[in-house]
């Protein structure tokens, strides 16, 4: 049933990335994400588009496997465990995840996949979340920042999707 309800959602997130080429004077922003020792993990640049907000993500150093990769809610990102950063953004008050009835939260995007050599550059579009103004923006005011998890999110179990100890976080500016 999953790969039922999957294959559309696959589907439209291929169409939204496909049609998420924003013009060279998108809003745009950054972020930095560092690890609880303060060791810069990688960069996160995010740009506006028609879809809503694409964020290219380049990383090394981080542990192999797969990760759950989040928007929170707060742009603050305290060490050791980035508790300051909050919950997931959820401005809509939906459930947690992907696959949850009633979901997902706007900061909900889909797990990463690190490789052996802890290197991974990659785009993801986030369609609930916008860099302009609005109920929707990353840049409400107490910002947001992108959050880093030790394991993957299971897209169901609220608040967090069960995604474990947050290894990365970076705030999330113009």
């Amino acid at each position: 049933m999953h790969k039922l309800t999957l294959i559309p959602l696959m589907m439209s997130l291929a169409t939204a990335y496909a049609s998420a080429q924003a013009p060279a004077t998108a809003p745009a922003a950054k972020a930095t994400l560092k690890d609880a020792q303060g060791k810069t993990l990688g960069e996160a640049t995010l740009r506006e588009s028609p879809a809503g907000v694409l964020v290219k993500l380049d990383l090394q150093g981080v542990p192999p496997g797969t990760h759950a990769f989040h928007i929170h809610t707060v742009g603050k990102c305290d060490a050791p465990d980035f508790m300051t950063a909050g919950g997931h953004f959820n401005p809509t008050t939906m459930k947690h995840g992907l696959m949850a009835t009633g979901g997902p939260h706007a900061g909900d995007m889909p797990n990463l996949f690190v490789p052996a050599d802890g290197k991974l550059s990659v785009e993801v579009l986030d369609a609930n979340v916008t860099l302009s103004a609005g109920p929707r923006s990353v840049f409400d005011t107490d910002g947001s920042a992108l959050m880093l998890h030790a394991t993957a999110d299971d897209y169901a179990s609220d608040p967090a999707g069960n995604a474990g100890a947050r290894i990365a976080c970076g705030v999330i500016t113009k």
